[in-house]
């Protein structure tokens, strides 16, 4: 019984970190579309500034596809518990440009950061606990 639910749990950490991976990239890519963005940037209060977070969002995108073909490749799935930390850091660096370029910053796109970093911490705990106790 418990292995089963051990399983469940596994399965379930596991569906929501590739789940969270793909929400990421697509979602960081189709920010480069006023029509499929999932975050609301407002062309008049933004101005100028709309693309410094679009082009980051795509970097950070990049930068998520490398590092997770990096971690399966390599099997060092610890490296996604830093890179959750990363993510739920840019919490504050989001609220941080928000507030020196004195602009609004979509509620959403805190709740993005927040649940793909925690999702990679839950799945580079879970792949390194399983490690863990296999040895």
């Amino acid at each position: 019984m418990t292995s089963k639910i051990l399983q469940s749990i596994k399965f379930i950490l596991v569906a929501n970190f590739m789940i969270s991976v793909m929400l990421f990239t697509t979602g960081s890519l189709l920010s480069l579309s006023d029509q499929y963005s999932l975050f609301d940037f407002n062309e008049e209060l933004y101005g100028e500034l709309v693309n410094n977070i679009r082009m980051t969002l795509v970097y950070l995108s990049f930068t998520e596809i490398a590092v997770c073909v990096y971690c399966i490749v390599s099997k060092k799935t610890l490296a996604f518990v830093l890179v959750g930390f990363f993510f739920i850091l840019m919490l504050g660096s989001v609220r941080f440009y928000g507030e020196i370029n004195d602009v609004e910053i979509d509620d959403n796109l805190y709740l993005f950061f927040l649940y793909t970093g925690v999702s990679h911490i839950l799945f580079g705990a879970l792949s390194n606990l399983k490690k863990d106790l296999y040895q």
